[in-house]
């Protein structure tokens, strides 16, 4: 008989080495297991798809629906520092003595009669979460898809509402060359009879054609509901409500308004199973909180936190950057994926970045500080930009602070593990040598 794991490391090793593939996607191991584990979650359930905004998204709603009274389970993916972040209780991180006896009930259910099913480490790890889910007696869960939709682990629990976020180029080797394609998959979470919310203010045709096959009830920005604003409130209407006069989201970013606009939507659709008040909206929507998404955090220099990993999020940090004003010296700490176009993501952050510190990460799919190093050089055009290579996130940090003046900014992105390895002693106040009058 195998030894059972007894900690939470030591399963996530152990699952890590299950499966011959890190991702091997489609639904049918997955939902024998969880057929076999009798997992069913009794309450509403949103999912939430799309490229960029997935995690923004469910954090709105769990900050609305919090204020609104009720127990609320989260599930994102993957966490920046604990993997308990990927499962938020009422707001709080679920403790590892709980999904380590889900771990055991997964493990459980896929050796049983017999026939051991294989899993992903996504895989085992979504239904110890799911597990965990269905016998905390919520009263709302929120599901964030992984990486696709259509045969994501998460699509094996029938959604009472889905949100597509937007969609862009990322994970192409998987889900496809196209944004129609990259569509297709997203919205293989849409349910006949069901609503469904599209964030993206230009979605791709397959999503659209979808919604119509399945019968699902559309809900699309600029028609079924609208986002307005000035440089002091914004307000949103929709189908039978409209909320006006409000502060914007406590997440920073343009591209915020657009993910809240959606989840609004969501809420309205969903009002007679999830009756939410408008001051709920309110207080949620300003009391926000998720690290990591164009996070800044004051100190001498600022520092920015942002897990920008493909070419529309690196966009959008690009123009909330620039939004920010004026600084002497940008440095720019970056670590990313190897399978990422690394050279299209510094294309466009390099006009603002007047030194990089490029980090090695700590998984075998990250490029390296020096293939990303000599990525840089080859398309860098500016005489007075300069780059370096450090071992990890956190010496890359300190190199950027010796080199800073206090009124520069550093900006940390690229990965969950750029950011995660910046703030896995807590969020780092800056302080910079040679302070004016020191």
């Amino acid at each position: 008989m195998k030894p059972t794991p007894q900690t939470l490391p030591n399963w996530l090793a152990y699952c890590e080495h299950l499966h011959p593939t890190a991702i091997d996607l489609g639904l049918e191991r997955v939902q024998t297991v969880a057929q076999r584990m009798g997992i069913r979650l009794t309450c509403p359930v949103i999912t939430v798809a799309g490229t960029n905004g997935k995690g923004s998204t469910c954090a709105m709603l769990e900050a609305i629906l919090l204020e609104a009274g009720y127990r609320t389970g989260v599930y994102t993916s993957p966490h920046l520092v604990h993997f308990e972040e990927r499962l938020r209780l009422s707001g709080e991180a679920v403790s590892d003595t709980k999904l380590i006896a889900a771990c055991e009930s997964v493990e459980s259910a896929r050796g049983q009669n017999d026939d051991e099913i294989s899993l992903t480490y996504f895989e085992f790890t979504t239904l110890a979460i799911l597990d965990v889910m269905a016998q905390s007696k919520l009263d709302v869960a929120i599901l964030e898809v992984g990486l696709g939709g259509r045969l994501d682990a998460v699509n094996i629990i029938e959604p009472d509402c889905a949100i597509i976020t937007s969609i862009d180029l990322d994970h192409m080797a998987l889900l496809g060359e196209t944004r129609e394609a990259i569509g297709y998959e997203k919205a293989g979470i849409m349910r006949t009879g069901k609503p469904v919310v599209v964030s993206d203010p230009l979605p791709p045709q397959s999503v659209l054609d979808r919604a119509l096959e399945v019968g699902a009830d559309l809900w699309r920005v600029g028609v079924d509901f609208n986002v307005t604003g000035d440089k002091l409130q914004w307000g949103w209407a929709g189908r039978g409500r409209r909320y006006s006069g409000m502060a914007y989201p406590a997440l920073r970013g343009a591209n915020q308004l657009v993910n809240a606009g959606g989840v609004l939507a969501a809420l309205t659709a969903l009002r007679e199973l999830l009756p939410v008040t408008a001051q709920a909206v309110r207080n949620g929507l300003v009391f926000v909180d998720l690290p990591g998404r164009f996070q800044i955090v004051p100190g001498q220099p600022n520092l920015v936190l942002d897990v920008a990993h493909n070419p529309h999020a690196v966009a959008a940090l690009a123009l909330n950057l620039d939004a920010m004003g004026f600084f002497p010296t940008t440095h720019g700490v970056f670590g990313a994926m190897a399978d990422k176009d690394v050279s299209a993501l510094m294309a466009r952050m390099n006009p603002l970045i007047d030194r990089w510190y490029f980090t090695d990460l700590p998984t075998p799919r990250a490029a390296s500080a020096q293939d990303l190093q000599q990525a840089w050089r080859a398309l860098n055009t500016r005489s007075d930009a300069s780059a370096s290579t450090h071992p990890d996130p956190e010496s890359a940090l300190q190199a950027a602070l010796a080199c800073a003046d206090p009124a520069d900014r550093i900006v940390v992105f690229g990965s969950f593990y750029t950011v995660g390895g910046v703030l896995k002693d807590g969020v780092p106040r800056l302080q910079a040598k040679h302070l004016p009058g020191a």
